[in-house]
């Protein structure tokens, strides 16, 4: 732990030397959609994966197409951690060990990622770390709105890549960087029919961001928690294995529910391996929420309420009933921006407004993804933060 808090320590001050004194904040955007600008890196590639074929090839043509920019992050994380414990010793037990965890993982996934090994020749270790990167090491906003005509619209910043290398020259994470060539969309089918479509990374199978088309939308951000990942993670190791892992859920659920009450229940009540954050938009009005989980518990569910004048729900990485940490206060700007477009003006178009506006986009915003069930609808953008811009 205490090589852990040196290491934040440490990070904090290379990153704020380069920075303005955060919270580095700015008035809300307007008129960034369609995106535009130094805010806006590119489109979003679309694939398909069938769930048809045996799970050791789902993903055998999306990673062909991906395989160099796989690669490329996974050696950027190999050489962070060469960096951090030079001896190589780290990197070694990543290539000996998750092997085996691989092996306890359920089906379809110990399957799917054995597959994107072979695909990829990234070893199968390597596979199994960049997939449970999500437990540990991510920061997001999530927010689900009802217009004035009950249309609900569904709109993401995926952060990833907090304390993993910082690039001094460029003003940028190293490995945020290295994922976003890897942002694609993917349209899962089953008999040559959408059962639900995602934004992913290449080489990841559980869920942060999906839509079920038609019946709801699903994001997923990580809780701060000292009962955190690594703590599931661990008991996972040592046999204990009577939870889920947080992205594997999101992924079931969105493949296997039938409604959003039912998506709802499952992500209410399965045990997780490590604390979370999930935000559902639903079909219907007043079909949005965040469920704040322990990894047991549910602890809170925050829904829309229009008779209170709730309209929206939003999340970052803190309990909505208490204060963020004062270095990384993205919902107070988020929740400003919504407050002053107001309910009769939201819009995917006002909704990529308020996910464009500083310290909402950051250095570690890899995409911003925005849905609307109605419409069956995901739009995914990679994004960039030119300077002066808050590192999280």
């Amino acid at each position: 732990m205490i090589w852990l808090c040196c290491f934040i320590w440490v990070s904090l001050s290379v990153v704020t030397s380069g920075q303005f004194i955060p919270p580095y904040t700015e008035e809300c955007q307007t008129n960034m959609y369609p995106p535009k600008g130094p805010t806006f890196k590119g489109a979003v590639t679309w694939y398909t994966v069938d769930l048809d074929l045996h799970p050791s090839d789902r993903w055998t043509a999306l990673i062909t197409d991906k395989k160099a920019d796989l690669v490329n992050m996974i050696q950027a994380i190999k050489d962070l951690a060469d960096a951090f414990v030079p001896s190589g010793k780290l990197v070694h037990m990543v290539d000996v060990a998750l092997p085996l965890l691989a092996n306890t993982l359920p089906y379809p996934f110990k399957d799917e990622l054995k597959g994107i090994a072979t695909a990829s020749g990234v070893s199968l270790g390597e596979v199994v770390l960049f997939n449970v990167f999500y437990e540990i090491f991510t920061v997001c906003t999530s927010v689900v709105a009802e217009d004035s005509t009950g249309n609900l619209i569904h709109g993401r910043n995926l952060d990833f890549g907090l304390f993993m290398g910082w690039d001094i020259k460029n003003r940028s994470w190293i490995i945020s960087e290295k994922l976003k060539p890897l942002v694609v969309n993917i349209d899962f089918t089953r008999g040559n029919k959408t059962v639900f479509k995602s934004t992913n990374f290449a080489g990841y199978v559980g869920m942060l961001t999906g839509i079920k088309p038609h019946t709801f939308t699903l994001t997923m951000n990580e809780r701060f928690s000292l009962d955190g990942g690594y703590i599931g993670i661990l008991e996972w190791i040592l046999g204990k294995r009577d939870g889920m892992w947080m992205s594997f859920l999101t992924r079931s659920v969105l493949e296997n529910s039938t409604s959003y009450e039912e998506a709802k229940t499952s992500l209410v009540q399965t045990k997780l391996l490590a604390p979370a954050y999930f935000i559902l938009g639903g079909n219907q009005t007043g079909q949005g929420c965040v469920i704040t989980r322990a990894r047991v518990l549910s602890l809170d569910i925050l829904e829309i309420d229009l008779k209170q004048g709730r309209w929206y729900v939003l999340e970052t990485n803190y309990d909505h009933w208490k204060e963020p940490l004062f270095l990384d206060d993205r919902r107070t700007p988020a929740k400003k921006c919504m407050n002053q477009t107001m309910q009769a003006n939201i819009s995917s178009k006002t909704m990529y407004d308020m996910l464009s506006t500083k310290p909402v986009l950051n250095k570690l915003t890899t995409y911003t993804t925005l849905m609307e069930v109605s419409k069956g609808k995901l739009e995914s953008y990679i994004r960039d933060c030119p300077n002066p811009c808050m590192p999280w």
